[in-house]
């Protein structure tokens, strides 16, 4: 693949400058436009670009024809689409260019992916207490049992702040995305391991550490996500969970089911830290593929 163009370096390093500084957008999110922009501005040299105002729409068409020839979904390209279409707009309003190629590209119909989810029984396998716990065994399960009692994406959980759990009234204060914060409640079963957890655990993980995170390593630090979603995956191993699961599949489990029990959208809505609420509709789909195979395996006439 050619080497992306200088040219363009520079203007995506202005323009995700301004996503960070003005937008607030996180550093994953950051990085996942940088790796979109890498593969656009590599296009651009193997067509022999070196000029914004050459970026056609159908300059634009052959790269995302490309794209989908070499497997990428329609998800991945209309999110790339989405953010070039910004990045465009942002050096017309520069008066770099004089018009925005991607205003004419409608974006990719997404495919539709239904988020996995686990049943109950699996969730309670999951969550069960084991015998004789070590100070990480522990952590690991208030972690999952928090993670399924609130929906927090993992890079929330992995970076909560000790003063941001209430155990009296069972809440968290969660700064997610954008900076928003929303309080989440989240029941017994949660607060009786958060506080084993805190009371009799944490320190002796610390071993005489201070650290500001609720959840911490030996090191004091707060866990990565990769190092917790391998936890997800070791303890599914061990109480014998045969389908993949990762920590958003905990986050999926928790919206499910709080639909499937009759809780409102718009709750959910707001404790999973959705800004908008389309999105949240998706676990509406999981529900109704879940009653269709019902429907399927017993009515007698199906």
């Amino acid at each position: 693949m050619p080497l992306p163009n200088r040219f363009f370096l520079k203007a995506e390093s202005r323009y995700l400058n301004y996503l960070r500084d003005e937008r607030r957008l996180l550093k994953n999110t950051l990085d996942a436009c940088s790796s979109d922009f890498q593969i656009f501005s590599s296009f651009l040299a193997q067509e022999g670009i070196n000029d914004f105002a050459a970026v056609t729409p159908t300059v634009i068409q052959r790269f995302l024809a490309a794209a989908l020839a070499r497997g990428v979904s329609r998800r991945s390209n209309a999110r790339r689409v989405s953010l070039l279409r910004g990045f465009f707009a942002f050096l017309v309003r520069n008066g770099e260019i004089t018009a925005n190629p991607f205003s004419f590209i409608d974006l990719p119909k997404p495919d539709r992916a239904l988020p996995h989810t686990l049943s109950l029984d699996d969730v309670d396998k999951l969550l069960q207490t084991p015998t004789a716990p070590t100070p990480l065994a522990a952590r690991n399960l208030a972690m999952l049992t928090l993670l399924y009692a609130t929906g927090l994406r993992v890079s929330e959980l992995v970076t909560l702040p000790l003063i941001a759990v209430n155990l009296s009234a069972r809440f968290l204060r969660v700064q997610g995305k954008g900076d928003k914060t929303r309080l989440i409640p989240f029941a017994m079963v949660a607060s009786e391991r958060l506080e084993d957890y805190i009371q009799h655990h944490r320190q002796r993980i610390l071993r005489g550490k201070t650290s500001p995170y609720l959840f911490v390593t030996r090191r004091g630090q707060a866990m990565s996500r990769l190092r917790f979603w391998q936890i997800v995956r070791e303890e599914t191993i061990r109480v014998g969970i045969g389908k993949p699961c990762s920590p958003h599949t905990l986050r999926h489990s928790f919206a499910t089911h709080l639909l499937a029990r009759g809780a409102d959208l718009r709750s959910v809505q707001m404790m999973l830290g959705h800004a908008d609420v389309a999105t949240t509709q998706i676990y509406t789909h999981v529900e109704d593929e879940g009653l269709r195979r019902i429907h399927k395996q017993f009515h007698p006439r199906s």
